[in-house]
């Protein structure tokens, strides 16, 4: 690379390079962290190592099976509401899993709500099997999504001609539809199990030592090493998912008339009892839970500045994300190397929070200024959640027409006002929409936040937190009702474009 081609580099790339190096570096901090750990394998991991590929695996199997039955009832099969089903049945990524794990574990069991209302004992929701079952009830709604984008696109007409030659419905969706969505199954079942690694409540809680939860106890034990060796190996797994999914093909076709399927009246009831128990466990008995909670206690023991600090700190973390996200999204528009940058930035997406607090819990050691202090903490939120505002950056930018930035500079704006006066005034929307998914993904942040907080500094997922160490089950109520409150915001944006979307697909008026 030459003196001249750098000179030539577009403004955002400087920055974005900067920025790009940012994102890598707690992964650098991990290598040098472990660097002195002799110990790299022994029969503790390997158990670890068991539990967690165990536990993403049925949880990945478990989020398709029930994820693409449903994907294919919202896309397809003309139900009365259906654009309520739709809501009911992504509702559960509203309630952040940790929230489900501490409900559903105050639920069941020996001295359990439900045993205690109605006096019917239960088993308990604990171990291996309670973790599944808690993760697959909030992660298959990521599958259905995919898989409900993938089938929207579909044309219907090789179903028809299967039809035709007298396939069952059943063998049409099976050997025609789904090998066509197969991209969408897996980029789901990615999130699955991105999200099943990343999680650190719900194996706490259910008491099941993955790599998350035994990262987190190492930590508390100063065990700094031990933990960031941990850290790493949970961090080949991720890196080992993402390889498995890139490596999914599937067809690629022009969209066209999406399938419609009218089921009877039997069938309507049919389907209906199906999906209640689905929602009976993921919706109603986690907030039926804390409505018994704020009976029994109301807010003792809760302050409002718990709900403050968490929206003080994640506000600050939404600025400074879309602040660094904008010159990271031009310089992805404007080259491949910009691209290769952005995706740099992406690798702080996958690293787990537990794994981000980990490295920069040893950063905050050796910058003593920065140790336990509200800035650590936000560059962490930073750092993870970087990504979803480049990515909202980026699809508004791209949307806009060049030739206003043209005309800007004939009618003789530099290049810099050009952006100032045109390209930045347009990409506001992205911007917006960017900081809200940064904010709301930051209120709920748990494993992170409970490493890097200032001393005293509580938030909601924080607070939630103590009061299940204590055994004050019903005082969580209030902070996890509000938490819900802040991820069901965030569901609404992703469901609104997720509607723009569908709408584009399957609606053309000049047809």
């Amino acid at each position: 690379m030459t003196l001249r081609s750098v000179l030539r580099w577009p403004a955002s790339y400087p920055l974005a390079l900067i920025i790009a190096l940012m994102a890598l570096v707690p992964v650098g901090v991990l290598f040098g962290l472990a660097s002195d750990e002799v110990q790299l394998f022994d029969a503790r991991n390997l158990k670890v190592l068991t539990n967690t590929l165990l536990l993403m695996v049925f949880t990945v199997l478990g989020s398709i099976v029930i994820g693409v039955p449903l994907a294919l009832l919202t896309a397809y099969v003309q139900m009365p509401w259906r654009r309520l089903w739709l809501i009911l049945l992504a509702a559960p990524l509203a309630i952040p899993s940790y929230i489900g794990a501490f409900t559903l574990y105050a639920a069941f069991g020996r001295g359990g709500e439900i045993e205690n209302l109605l006096g019917l004992p239960v088993p308990a929701m604990d171990g291996l099997v309670g973790a599944t079952i808690v993760m697959i009830l909030y992660s298959y709604p990521f599958v259905m999504l995919t898989t409900r984008a993938s089938l929207l696109s579909l044309d219907a007409s090789l179903v028809n001609a299967a039809r035709t030659l007298g396939m069952s419905i059943g063998t049409s969706l099976w050997r025609v539809v789904l090998p066509r969505v197969v991209t969408g199954i897996a980029a789901g079942g990615l999130l699955v199990a991105l999200y099943t690694l990343s999680d650190f409540g719900t194996p706490a809680i259910m008491r099941l030592d993955t790599f998350t939860r035994v990262i987190f106890v190492e930590y508390n034990a100063f065990g700094l090493s031990q933990a960031a060796m941990l850290s790493l190996q949970l961090l080949v797994i991720v890196g080992l998912v993402l390889f498995l999914e890139s490596r999914v093909r599937g067809s690629r076709e022009r969209p066209g008339r999406h399938l419609t399927l009218w089921p009877g009246r039997g069938q309507r009831l049919a389907i209906a009892l199906s999906v209640v128990p689905i929602l009976a466990l993921a919706i109603v008995l986690p907030l039926a839970v804390f409505g018994i909670w704020v009976a029994r206690e109301g807010t003792q023991g809760f302050e409002f500045s718990y709900a403050w600090n968490s929206v003080h700190a994640s506000f600050l973390a939404a600025i400074f994300a879309v602040i660094l996200a904008v010159p990271v999204a031009h310089a992805a528009i404007a080259g491949r190397a910009g691209r290769l940058m952005e995706r740099m930035t992406y690798f702080g997406f996958g690293v787990p929070g537990i794994v981000m607090g980990t490295a920069l819990v040893y950063v905050g050691l050796k910058l003593p200024f920065l140790y336990q202090t509200l800035g650590l903490l936000v560059l962490a939120y930073v750092l993870r959640f970087l990504p979803l505002a480049v990515g909202s950056v980026r699809s508004t930018a791209e949307g806009l027409d060049p030739s206003l930035v043209k005309a800007a500079r004939v009618l003789g704006a530099s290049p810099r006002e050009a952006f100032q006066r045109v390209t930045l005034p347009l990409t506001v929307r992205g911007m917006v929409a960017g900081a809200a998914l940064v904010f709301l993904e930051a209120m709920r942040e748990l494993p992170a936040t409970l490493m890097l907080g200032p001393t005293g500094f509580e938030t909601l997922a924080t607070y939630l937190w103590r009061v299940y160490e204590a055994g004050y089950f019903g005082r969580a109520a209030i902070p996890g009702l509000l938490l819900v409150l802040m991820s069901a915001l965030g569901l609404a944006l992703m469901l609104s474009g997720e509607r723009r979307a569908e709408f584009d697909v399957t609606e053309n008026p000049h047809s």
